[in-house]
């Protein structure tokens, strides 16, 4: 391998966690994201110094991105010491930037986010999380085609028509929910993360997923189909399609003391959603623009794609993300697959930092005051 390969794997930020920002509590470690939760003094002189909306006691937190890919609940790493793609940090942020701008210029709603010290990190409010991952589709492909396919004809508690074909567009947008972590005791609902649940359940038990009102379900669909229409129509513009996504949402109170619902976590990217080369479809292929092109490149790469699809081979499963280095010719497709749309999205290109771990820390530690 070459100095400039070498050179490569410096500039990709896989280990998040270990950053010298000021804190009491353990770093919260995600597959992509580190969450840094700030002391109750640095979070009360932020919001002063910097002027953020939000209620002057609020907890604040650095959320770091890293360049780790994860698929199929597993972390992979590449060949070299490359132990994730290079760009691919900074290309989710820049385009869940972007999407989150646009929905707060647009009146639809605000997000977590108060600043952006660096291309890799957030200044977040702490918010309270409606517990639904928020699903939406426009296209029938993926799980859900693998589902049609086998016959089941109801999703989420609605109904779908007969007769349609692998890839194509549904009547409407759908919203098929599911549960983010495991919730107890609601009827008809198990015990288990990422399980799809009805609408009805979600009305007869709004309080257990966290909603204020049941007039917030409402609230939180509106949202969601906004979100997506924005999403699907600036994306239309640059010959894309949005294929399906996934949204969170959460509680937070603003300095006025007014509680609203905020879209959180990220949004329109590549690893939440699937996005389509438009060209490439109407010629009849599927290009994928998302991280859905990854797993593809996985389940041929390996002789044995059930370990990855079979979620009683777990063990199995964690055993190649573990034992097995990928091409490195693997994980530049990714990053080019995620660099070129994120620069596609919002006009600007991606600049890989040559040491992104020592430009964060003296950007927290000069310009906010956070590393001691």
């Amino acid at each position: 391998m070459s100095s400039a390969d070498n050179r490569l794997a410096d500039k990709v930020l896989a280990v998040n966690n270990d950053l010298p920002i000021r804190t009491n509590q353990p770093v919260h470690s995600g597959k992509v994201r580190s969450v840094y939760w700030l002391t109750e003094e640095d979070s009360a002189r932020l919001i002063k110094e910097k002027g953020y909306d939000v209620a002057p006691d609020a907890p604040l937190a650095i959320m770091v991105i890293s360049d780790r890919i994860s698929a199929f609940d597993c972390i992979w790493r590449g060949e070299g010491g490359m132990n994730g793609v290079p760009g691919k940090g900074a290309a989710l942020n820049a385009i869940s930037n972007h999407w989150f701008k646009l929905f707060r210029e647009n009146g639809l709603a605000d997000s977590h986010i108060l600043d952006i010290p660096h291309p890799f990190v957030w200044i977040v409010q702490k918010a309270k999380p409606v517990m639904i991952e928020a699903i939406a589709r426009q296209y029938i492909t993926g799980s859900m085609w693998r589902a049609y396919e086998k016959g089941e004809r109801e999703f989420c508690g609605i109904e779908i028509a007969e007769g349609l074909q692998k890839d194509q567009k549904l009547p409407e947008l759908l919203i098929t929910p599911s549960t983010k972590g495991i919730l107890e005791g609601i009827p008809g609902v198990p015990a288990q993360d990422d399980v799809n649940i009805t609408r009805q359940n979600i009305e007869e038990n709004y309080q257990a997923f966290n909603f204020r009102s049941k007039e917030d379900i409402d609230l939180y669909e509106k949202l969601l189909k906004e979100g997506f229409d924005m999403i699907s129509d600036e994306l239309a513009k640059l010959d894309q399609i949005f294929v399906d996504t996934k949204f969170e949402f959460g509680y937070v109170t603003d300095k006025a003391g007014n509680e609203k619902l905020i879209y959180m976590d990220e949004v329109g990217t590549p690893d939440s959603s699937r996005i389509w080369d438009g060209p490439s479809q109407r010629e009849g292929k599927i290009v994928e623009k998302s991280k859905e092109a990854f797993r593809q490149q996985l389940l041929n790469h390996f002789p044995d794609p059930d370990i990855l699809l079979n979620k009683d081979r777990m063990e199995e499963r964690a055993a190649l993300a573990r034992d097995n280095e990928l091409p490195e010719s693997v994980l530049m497709a990714v990053s080019e697959t995620y660099t070129s749309i994120a620069e596609k999205i919002t006009g600007e290109k991606i600049v890989l930092s040559e040491n992104p771990k020592a430009e964060i820390i003296e950007i927290l530690k000069n310009e906010y005051g956070l590393v001691d």
